[in-house]
């Protein structure tokens, strides 16, 4: 297939260039460069299958060939409000990929007669008062909290694709995607795994808010990949949860990253941040994954993050 995929510089946008060429496809990555790392798709330079256009996805998208298959993956994702490409200093930029962006991503889908696979995320939920979550729970969200610009883009997102699908019978996809981790991720990411990751290569105390009971799923990028690419070839147009059920207490996985640096490593507790909205469970129902797509992840916590450290140890050697 031809595929358009928009954040193609991103952290899951690169992976997902990487499976997508190795599958035999021809890539259009689409990326503005706000978010998005040159070095993470600097290897594909060479790859004739592989072509980059600039371009910030809430504008007009003016493609020279029609494609197959639109992916919708651009947008600021990072929680983190000391960051300049954390979406609290992005806010209009992310409600604009979440709103403007995706109407501009499925006006090309339309234009092509091509199927459409849309990145959301789990945060759709918000601090979720159903736990596991299922595709069929509507969430609980602050749509005026600190984090409701990613949140409602995200939900906005969900709803146009599904008015394209009813209205104008398009084949689209919606994935909702848990917390992932590995290679390619930012250190001032925000999210758990480079904050304690960043602070072991710094010799840092690792830092929890609240008293480390609360939790997370986490998958490795390459299950998610996984995940996305079975969807992308499927017949499912309802939402379907990609991401890893094995939930873990912040406090143990603090511990979990001490122990590949410095078991005696120190913890440090700080007040707790709910008032942000910052969800206190996560964890994804994944039978329909299972039951549609024949996934499931496959990748272990420990080999997971071996991978990651490993990766961080030779992009950040001094650490």
């Amino acid at each position: 297939m031809r595929i358009l995929l928009t954040g193609a510089a991103g952290f899951i946008g690169s992976h997902l260039c990487d499976r997508l060429l190795a599958e035999g496809h021809e890539v259009t990555g689409l990326d503005n460069f706000v978010t998005g790392s040159r070095e993470n798709i600097a290897r594909l330079g060479s790859d004739p299958r592989f072509h980059l256009i600039e371009h910030d996805v809430s504008q007009h998208i003016e493609l020279s060939d029609t494609v197959d298959a639109v992916m919708h993956f651009a947008s600021p994702a990072s929680p983190n409000p000391d960051s300049p490409f954390g979406y609290p200093q992005l806010p209009i930029q992310t409600l604009k990929a979440g709103a403007l962006g995706t109407h501009n991503s499925l006006g090309v889908a339309k234009a092509c007669g091509a199927r459409f696979l849309l990145a959301s995320t789990s945060e759709i939920y918000g601090d979720p008062q159903e736990h596991p979550q299922r595709e069929s729970y509507f969430g609980h969200v602050d749509p005026v909290g600190p984090r409701s610009v990613y949140d409602e883009a995200k939900r906005f997102a969900e709803a146009m694709t599904m008015a394209y699908c009813r209205y104008h019978s398009l084949d689209t996809k919606i994935v909702r995607i848990f917390n992932t981790y590995g290679p390619r991720m930012r250190l001032d990411d925000g999210r758990v795994v480079p904050n304690f990751v960043g602070q072991a290569f710094r010799g840092e105390a690792l830092t929890i808010y609240g008293d480390g009971t609360q939790t997370r799923s986490f998958c490795y990028v390459d299950d998610l990949v996984e995940g996305i690419y079975r969807l992308l070839l499927s017949s499912e147009h309802d939402p379907v949860n990609i991401g890893n059920p094995a939930e873990i207490s912040i406090l143990e996985f603090a511990n979990r990253i001490a122990g590949m640096f410095d078991p005696t490593r120190e913890i440090s507790f700080f007040p707790d941040r709910r008032g942000s909205g910052d969800p206190q469970r996560r964890q994804p129902d994944i039978t329909r994954a299972q039951t549609v797509l024949g996934w499931s992840p496959r990748v272990p916590l420990e080999e997971g993050l071996r991978r990651t450290v490993e990766y961080f140890r030779t992009k950040f050697p001094n650490k």
